[in-house]
């Protein structure tokens, strides 16, 4: 019995000595070595545009419990923006979403501009106006609105917007252009993890394990939805269809619904 001991606690060791999974918000020495790096530390807004610092400050964001979390009806309804801009790269991410939530990832994000208060009754006639009319002066309250592509986070199940427009506007998706092949997503209220792989023109959309989207941002259906919702020529249009800017920030939405982000990494290809 005790040289049956002896042998098992040099293998016991030798086992407790191997990587484990990184904790929440940490890299593991493989990663590391693989050229990721941390966007979210878990205690702090380093990397990204703190709200808070703005003037006047910002309420779309807040970190707790370890995450970036979206807040329900900020007083400026805006996302939260890398510091660091992005060409082509692997971003991991969890995430979980508030049940009939809306959020989203974007990224290849082309402009970002302060929507008048007034002026128009319908939201892609206001963002039209608010090019015409652009101001760089910061309101109390108000929302800025982002140009991109968006990887769509939503409660599939009970969320207006996914319910009436389909899968196009539903998790995974490329938003509004490119429909997931199948839901691959958790119940609400349980993290799900994803891989967003931009590279050129070509995007993959990963939901837990599985990829849901597999397309070009110069397909067809960029200037089709484009052109359907924002009419050819219009300043969105012409940003989205021509992309003038490679090299981008990465954005967490706040679409008014609470949403939560975590273990947020991103490997720069080039």
């Amino acid at each position: 019995m005790f040289s049956r001991l002896c042998y098992l606690l040099p293998v016991c060791a030798a086992l407790a000595s191997l990587p484990l999974d990184a904790a929440d918000n940490q890299l593991t020495t493989q990663e590391k070595a693989a050229g990721w790096r941390l966007l979210f530390d878990g205690k702090t807004y380093a990397g990204w545009e703190d709200p808070v610092r703005k003037s006047p400050p910002g309420d779309s964001f807040t970190i707790e419990d370890g995450c970036l979390k979206a807040t329900p009806h900020p007083r400026i309804n805006e996302d939260l923006f890398t510091t660091d801009t992005f060409r082509d790269f692997e971003l991991l991410f969890d995430w979980k979403i508030s049940p009939g939530g809306n959020s989203g990832v974007k990224y290849r994000i082309q402009d970002r501009i302060i929507l008048l208060g007034e002026g128009a009754s319908k939201f892609e006639d206001l963002v039209a106006l608010s090019f015409r009319k652009r101001t760089t002066v910061r309101p109390a309250k108000g929302q800025e609105y982002v140009v991109g592509f968006e990887y769509q986070i939503t409660d599939n199940a009970t969320n207006k917007d996914a319910a009436a427009n389909g899968p196009k506007h539903q998790t995974g998706a490329l938003y509004d252009t490119f429909a997931p092949v199948r839901d691959a997503t958790r119940p609400v209220g349980e993290f799900n993890q994803s891989r967003l792989l931009v590279e050129g023109d070509h995007v993959e959309h990963w939901l837990n394990g599985v990829k849901v989207v597999d397309a070009s941002l110069r397909a067809p259906e960029v200037a089709t939805g484009a052109r359907e919702r924002w009419g050819e020529g219009s300043a969105v249009y012409d940003l989205l269809v021509k992309q003038p800017r490679p090299s981008c920030q990465i954005s967490l939405q706040n679409h008014n619904d609470a949403a939560w982000f975590r273990n947020i990494k991103i490997r720069v290809i080039r």
